[in-house]
């Protein structure tokens, strides 16, 4: 099949070079010019394992190519996906200038039947006004050709949006009445269904929900556990027997139970505010959600104000982890971005490390901010270390090493990696999250 993505950012870059990898011929469309060179040369704009490998095998191959033009390709492809950013705008309502912009500029341009996607997080209802919009747009230019507006939600995890792609937990979508719109989804899908994968169908406002139905449920777990650590750290309770506890139950879980500093990134947080401010539009009580979002914030809040309490006046800090997750170089909400001005608003120094989200934080965070090549490097004479995204090249940190490296004795395990014996074994303080 012949596809346009119009889009590229984590999920549109994604989608279209896993859909060149599945056989069909695929354009990725989007209005940064610097980027579509970028990526015509062969090199991805995001750090994501095994991607890059993919885009330039799909322009090898020439089923994958880039452009800047969308009407350009119109008449040539069966599927425009608008995968566009949905930023938080006012109220914490989706902003979605971007995805009308997309339908807009279909209905003005198209000559042919073809099948509009929004793969973009939208709110439910906005699928209705795409077609509308489209529709109406198509009667004025006097067109008679259809265009279906389907939901066909993502369900990426940063770091692993390759393999979530190619190889889904399921696959849903939404279309209202449209024989033709679901035969054309059916036959995309074909290379990952052979393999076993759902394919679940649905209307279009169920599939809209879905998406921040699912990222709504995962942070109230995540905030949940994280909930439970602060009556662990009052009464003497460790919060990883609790989880483990919990986890073995198979109607909870382990998943999403590993507690810390909370959420960040591009969806959770964005995603979680918007389903709050949907239920306020339709006047519903939404408090799992609500407390979900204060806990989260919270939960960062605590972990910080415990740091700055603790140390000395002008105190060296070593920040490992940029990112707001591992394996990733996205610093959407990373929690660094709220601790590093925190501590040299305090007037401490700072020496920060990770592994590939360095270039990005530096166009993020005020001057003042050292980096360092390597963990130990920032661990050098500092006061403290605050461990903030558990790459794997923090975990197997020698502590006897760190020691010695280190002025001070404090390391703050944000994520709760290591083991607090091992780490006092060592002659460091342990401050974890809800382990003693």
């Amino acid at each position: 099949m012949k596809i346009a993505v119009v889009g590229t950012g984590y999920v549109g870059l994604v989608s279209a070079a896993c859909f060149a990898e599945l056989g069909h011929h695929v354009t990725g469309v989007d209005i940064d010019e610097a980027k579509v060179r970028t990526l015509q040369g062969g090199r991805s704009t995001i750090y994501e394992p095994g991607l890059e490998e993919l885009i330039r095998k799909g322009l090898e191959t020439k089923l994958l190519s880039f452009t800047s033009d969308l009407t350009r390709v119109l008449p040539h492809v069966q599927i425009v996906f608008s995968a566009v950013a949905t930023p938080q705008g006012k109220d914490h309502k989706a902003d979605l200038r971007s995805v009308f912009a997309v339908a807009e500029t279909v209905a003005k341009h198209v000559d042919r039947d073809l099948v509009f996607v929004n793969k973009s997080t939208v709110p439910v209802g906005t699928g209705e006004k795409c077609e509308n919009m489209i529709a109406d747009i198509l009667k004025q230019r006097g067109m008679s050709c259809c265009v279906p507006v389907v939901s066909n939600p993502e369900f990426l995890r940063e770091g692993m949006a390759v393999t979530d792609t190619l190889m889904p937990d399921r696959i849903i979508v939404g279309i209202n009445n449209q024989l033709n719109a679901r035969k054309t989804m059916e036959e995309l899908y074909r290379p990952i269904t052979r393999v076993g994968k759902p394919m679940v169908f649905m209307s279009r406002e169920s599939a809209e929900i879905v998406k921040y139905a699912s990222n709504a449920f995962l942070a109230a777990k995540i905030s949940f556990i994280n909930m439970l650590t602060e009556l662990c750290e009052k009464t003497g309770g460790n919060i990883r027997d609790v989880a483990t506890g919990m986890g073995l139950d198979t109607r909870i879980g382990p998943r999403f139970l590993h507690a810390g500093i909370g959420y960040g990134g591009s969806c959770f947080p964005k995603d979680v505010k918007a389903l709050i401010a949907i239920a306020k539009e339709h006047n519903l009580d939404f408090g799992i959600v609500e407390a979900t979002d204060r806990i989260n914030a919270r939960q960062r809040k605590r972990f910080f104000d415990r740091i700055l309490a603790s140390l000395p006046k002008k105190s060296a800090v070593a920040v490992w982890g940029l990112a707001f997750k591992p394996k990733t170089d996205d610093m959407r909400e990373a929690p660094s971005l709220d601790l590093i001005p925190m501590l040299l608003g305090a007037g401490h120094s700072i020496r920060a490390f990770d592994p590939e989200a360095m270039e990005k934080a530096k166009e993020l965070l005020q001057s003042g901010v050292a980096f360092a090549q390597s963990a130990m490097e920032a661990a050098e004479g500092a006061q403290a270390v605050v461990l903030l995204t558990e790459w794997d090249v923090f975990r197997g940190v020698d502590m006897n090493e760190l020691q010695r490296a280190m002025k001070g004795k404090d390391l703050w395990d944000g994520r709760n990696v290591y083991e607090p014996s091992e780490v006092r074994e060592a002659g460091l303080e342990y401050h974890g999250i809800g382990v003693i």
